[in-house]
C-alpha cells in the first residue's frame, strides 16, 4: 500500500515538474500578435502576402453578427476581402449580415448550400468559402470572435515574421461567470503546459501540433496541398486535423497568442460551457480511452494533492502533508502562470482542483453522448464525436 501511494506520488510530482518548465519555456517564446514585429503597412504585408480573405461561416448568428461586421469593416489593413456564409440559419442572420454590409466592396454574404452526406456543417460551410475565396491567405474564423482594428495587419505581419503555411492564433478568452472562469482557462493551460512550442513549430512530427478552429490562417497552396475541409469533412476536430496535415506534408506550422487583438467569447454559462467542450473533447483526445486516462491523469495531479492536504491526517506517514502542500503549490502555480500569460484571473487559479472536477463532469458528458449516438449542438447531432 505505501509503495504504491509513493509511486503515485512520484509520477503527480514529475508530471507538475515538466508542466511547469514547458509553460515557463513556452511563456518567454510563445509569439504574441502585436508582439512578432509592429502592425505592417499595407504595401509590405501585401507584397509578400498578397490578399487575404476572411472566411466566416455563419449559423444562427443574429444577435452577434451585426457587431462582427462592424469590426472588420474597422480593420486597419485594407487588403482583404470578407466572406460570410450563412450555415441554413434560422433566425435571420442572412438578412442581419446583409444590412451590416452596408453596401461595402469587400464584404460579400453567401448562401450556403443544402447539407451534403458524410459532412459536417461548419466544414462544409468552411468549404464552400474556400471555393468563393480570391486571395492568396485564407484566413477561417468563428462569427464571435473580435477583431481589433489592427488585428488583421498584425496576423499578416505574423505570418511573415514566422514564415508559417498555418498560423493559427489563440484569442484571448473573455470569461464572465464562474463556469466559464473556472473551464475556459484550461484551454491556455493545454496549450502552455503541455505543448512545447519550439518542439510545435520545429519538429516534423504530428504529435506535436495543434490548432484552434477560432483562427487558422493559411497560405492557399498549403491548404490546398492539406486537401482544404474536403480532406476533413467529417472530423469535429477539424482544426487538429489541419494541424496534423500541415506536419505530415512538411509544411510550416506556427502558434501565435492574441494578445487582445484578436477575442472571443466562447460560451456563456454552464450548460453551453460543458456541451461545448463536451462535443470536443472525446475526437480531441483520440477516443474514449485516452480521455478516460487522461481524465484520471488530470484528477491525480490537480485533485490528489489538495486532497491529501486537506485530509493530512490519513497519509501513511507524517511528512506527506508538506509534500501535498508543495504539489498543490506546484499546480496552481502553472494554472497561474498560463493565466497571466493569457490575460485570465490570476486568482482563478486557487480553484484549479474544482476547474479539475468540472472537466471531468465534461468528459463524462462526452462519453455519454457518445454511447448514446453522438454530440448535439447548435440542432445538429454529431455522431461519433
Amino acid at each position: 500500500m505505501l509503495a504504491a501511494f509513493n509511486v503515485l506520488v512520484a509520477i503527480v510530482a514529475v508530471a507538475l515538474l515538466v508542466f511547469g518548465l514547458t509553460a515557463l519555456l513556452n511563456v518567454f517564446t510563445f509569439p504574441r500578435l502585436s508582439g512578432v514585429a509592429a502592425p505592417a503597412p499595407d504595401a509590405a504585408a501585401s507584397a509578400g502576402l498578397g490578399r487575404i480573405s476572411v472566411c466566416i461561416p455563419m449559423r444562427n448568428e443574429v444577435d452577434g453578427i451585426a457587431r462582427t461586421i462592424r469590426a472588420w469593416r474597422a480593420q486597419s489593413h485594407s487588403n482583404f476581402e470578407l466572406l460570410l456564409l450563412d450555415d441554413e440559419s434560422t433566425d435571420g442572420t442572412h438578412a442581419a449580415a446583409h444590412a451590416a454590409a452596408a453596401g461595402d466592396a469587400r464584404v460579400r454574404v453567401l448562401a450556403g448550400l443544402p447539407l451534403p452526406a458524410g459532412w459536417l456543417g461548419k466544414n462544409w460551410a468552411c468549404q464552400q468559402l474556400a471555393d468563393a475565396a480570391q486571395g492568396n491567405i485564407l484566413v477561417f474564423t468563428d462569427a464571435d470572435v473580435t477583431w481589433e482594428p489592427l488585428a488583421l495587419a498584425a496576423l499578416a505581419t505574423a505570418m511573415q515574421a514566422l514564415n508559417a503555411d498555418l498560423l493559427t492564433v489563440w484569442p484571448t478568452q473573455q470569461t464572465d461567470t464562474w463556469a466559464e472562469r473556472l473551464l475556459v482557462p484550461l484551454m491556455a493551460l493545454a496549450v502552455l503546459a503541455y505543448l512545447p512550442l519550439l518542439a510545435v513549430h520545429y519538429l516534423p512530427w504530428p504529435v506535436f501540433a495543434a490548432a484552434n478552429g477560432q483562427c487558422l490562417a493559411f497560405r492557399r497552396s498549403a491548404y490546398l496541398r492539406s486537401g482544404g475541409h474536403a480532406a476533413v469533412r467529417a472530423n469535429i476536430v477539424e482544426d487538429m486535423a489541419f494541424a496534423y496535415a500541415i506536419k505530415r506534408n512538411r509544411l510550416q506550422l506556427r502558434m501565435a497568442d492574441g494578445n487582445g487583438l484578436v477575442r472571443a467569447r466562447m460560451y456563456t454559462d454552464w450548460s453551453s460551457v460543458r456541451d461545448g467542450f463536451a462535443k470536443n473533447i472525446r475526437a480531441g483526445h483520440g477516443g474514449t480511452a485516452a480521455l478516460l486516462l487522461s481524465t484520471l491523469l488530470h484528477c491525480a495531479v490537480f485533485v490528489l494533492p489538495a486532497a491529501w492536504l486537506l485530509l493530512g491526517w490519513l497519509a501513511p506517514l507524517p511528512g506527506y502533508p508538506l509534500l501535498a502542500l508543495l504539489l498543490s503549490v506546484l499546480g496552481i502555480g502553472v494554472r497561474a502562470l498560463t493565466a497571466a500569460f493569457s490575460r485570465q484571473r490570476v486568482w482563478d487559479a486557487l480553484l484549479m482542483p474544482v476547474s479539475a472536477l468540472l472537466m471531468t463532469v465534461v468528459a463524462l458528458r462526452a462519453l455519454q453522448w457518445h454511447w448514446r449516438g453522438g454530440a448535439s449542438w447548435k440542432g445538429r447531432t454529431y455522431a461519433g464525436a
